[in-house]
């Protein structure tokens, strides 16, 4: 069986693994390098102070003998008789001043660790904010937004505390340090003894510290999972009382609580024992090693006294650093998880290109494209189609005929998996896509709304609009008349993803926020699934306007919103059945022929 580390070197070791993260302290490093420092001084003042301490004993336990600390300018002083004080009472003052300066150097020690463990919770929170969104949209479709936002709050947090334990367990070493050489000094024999036993306790305690790590790993699953559960439990509360579904959720998110809590039992009853076996054991040395000096060496009183007030001294300080060495393998789970996030390996990342696009001077082709979310779920099969600048593209066809699925290729929230799309023949791929995305506007059927103001959500991506414009939007939307019977108008907070709303204003207001970016391609996702006749007929006729000129690509559920549309495109099961204009197609008794008939019939009855 090989040999276990010690844990100093464990904990060395949680930070090698951890790279990614500790690579951010160079953005602050002035303030890491002040922290190290002053703990270096602080320790430092704690070895003179104990010195003071050995001369001071030393004149009491032999008043005839002259003070002596082998340092020049300390022992001028002690014996100089320019000030009017006994040396005892030098030496006192000395004791004090080195105190009060290793507390200073102690307090600046302080100021400066939490300083950089706040610097560093700040860059890690903006290098997952950069790494979340330069993932393609695929990471998102993949991951729990609730284990993301644990990582990102919770997790933090505990790497917070990490950085304080890692930066607690540096100063706690250096000052032990400090009381060896001051030790060694006195007595290099019970030193050497000392040292020994330490370092066997020392080894005893990494497995409980190994066991402690293993659990760790389990606390941060069960806080995603809480986490996750939570969001959820408050984001689909509306579903929740639809369907009448509370007791069921009751029990999932009793059950991950209950998860959560036997996590962190287990870990506090792994962690906690540490110190209760370091203690007893370092007592038992201590005493072992009072016995040890008396009937083994012969020692002056006052350098026994100093050796073993050092020692009663070092040993809680190890006592603590083994505690918080079990405290950081606690945290393993949660470093792994940032760490996760902060890999660039294996990550789906949108590869930009660098062309600047000016405006749609043709038309967007895409050439036998393929795409499927996962390679053994294809969605769309050999598309072949042209979308004219200046004319409107309407794609119709049943649930799950993957119509939105080809939408979204155009702004490039997925990439095809074969073939390719041009744009004015140049591969779209090789576009900075958001030179595309400004000129372009997407109105989809799931419309976000953010918990700011009506204004605030209308502006949204089209900064420095005028009021006039604004109000002209909202005009055009058919919305200007709810938002100014709100109670503070275009400044009324909406709420959490617009829940002051109904459907069809949440619509409007996207439709409004479209109208103000004045695109040049418009995506509309049944952009009027969700307004009512009167409201659809409206709207339906400001969309009619604002397509003139422009390049739309539209997806209706309802035919009547795409009768006018230049160019229909047919598709099932991935494939395009049928293309042309929306009497042509009618003519050919063909697939669209029969969604129109089934909708006229729909609406007769």
């Amino acid at each position: 069986m090989p040999k276990q580390p010690s844990n100093l070197l464990k904990t060395n070791n949680f930070w090698q693994n951890n790279y990614l993260i500790l690579r951010e302290l160079k953005h602050f490093r002035k303030i890491a390098i002040l922290a190290v420092i002053f703990s270096f001084l602080a320790a430092s003042f704690e070895g003179v102070s104990i010195g003071f301490l050995l001369s001071f004993l030393q004149k009491l336990t032999n008043p005839n003998q002259p003070m002596h600390t082998g340092i020049g300018w300390v022992d001028v002083v002690l014996v100089s008789d320019v000030l009017p004080i006994s040396p005892i009472y030098r030496i006192s003052l000395l004791i004090l001043l080195s105190t009060w300066m290793r507390a200073t150097f102690n307090y600046f020690s302080a100021i400066y660790t939490e300083s950089a463990q706040l610097h560093l919770a700040d860059r890690l929170h903006k290098q997952i904010f950069e790494q979340l969104q330069a993932m393609r949209l695929s990471y998102f479709t993949q991951t729990r937004s609730g284990e993301l936002i644990n990582t990102i709050t919770t997790e933090i947090e505990r790497i917070k505390q990490a950085f304080s334990g890692a930066a607690f367990v540096f100063t706690r070493f250096l000052t032990v340090c400090v009381y060896f050489i001051v030790m060694f000094l006195i007595s290099w024999q019970l030193s050497i003894i000392s040292v020994l036993i330490f370092a066997l306790l020392a080894v005893g305690l990494s497995t409980l510290n190994k066991r402690v790590r293993e659990t760790s790993f389990g606390i941060s699953q069960a806080n995603s999972q809480f986490t996750a559960t939570a969001v959820e439990f408050i984001n689909g509360i509306r579903t929740i009382h639809a369907f009448g579904t509370q007791e069921f959720e009751r029990q999932r998110f009793y059950q991950a609580s209950s998860n959560q809590l036997n996590a962190a039992v287990k870990v506090v009853m792994a962690w906690t024992l540490v110190k209760p076996i370091a203690e007893g054991i370092a007592t038992t040395v201590l005493i072992s090693l009072i016995v040890i000096s008396f009937t083994n060496f012969t020692l002056p009183v006052a350098s026994l006294l100093t050796f073993f007030f050092v020692l009663v001294r070092v040993i809680p300080n190890i006592q603590d650093v083994n505690g918080t060495v079990a405290f950081l393998s606690t945290l393993q789970g949660s470093a792994d998880n940032i760490k996760a996030i902060l890999e660039t390996k294996n990550k789906p990342y949108l590869q930009n290109g660098k062309i600047q696009f000016q405006g749609l001077k043709r038309s967007i082709d895409l050439v036998s494209v393929d795409f499927g979310y996962t390679a053994d779920n294809v969605v769309l099969n050999n598309i072949t189609l042209t979308i004219e600048r200046g004319r409107t593209t309407a794609l119709v066809g049943a649930s799950g005929a993957g119509k939105t699925t080809l939408a979204d290729l155009i702004p490039r929230f997925y990439d095809p998996t074969d073939g390719h799309i041009l744009v004015d023949g140049i591969d779209l791929q090789k576009f900075d896509i958001n030179s595309i995305r400004h000129k372009m506007a997407v109105v989809s059927q799931d419309t976000f709304i953010f918990n700011t103001s009506v204004r605030e959500n209308i502006t949204y991506g089209t900064s420095g609009a005028s009021e006039a414009k604004i109000r002209e939007a909202a005009r055009l939307a058919n919305a200007l008349e709810f938002i100014e019977e709100m109670p503070q108008g275009f400044d009324t907070k909406l709420g959490d993803r617009g829940v002051r709303l109904s459907g069809g204003q949440r619509q409007r207001l996207a439709i409004a926020r479209a109208l103000l970016r004045d695109p040049e391609i418009l995506i509309l996702d049944e952009a009027t699934s969700a307004l009512d006749s009167v409201s659809e007929r409206l709207i339906q006729e400001s969309l009619e306007k604002l397509a003139v000129g422009r390049t739309v690509i539209a997806i209706a559920h309802r035919l009547s919103t795409i009768a006018k549309a230049d160019k229909v495109v047919v598709l099932e099961q991935g494939r395009i059945v049928e293309q042309g204009g929306y009497q042509e197609l009618l003519e050919l008794k063909g697939k669209l022929w029969k969604y129109h008939q089934m909708q006229h019939q729909a609406s007769q009855s």
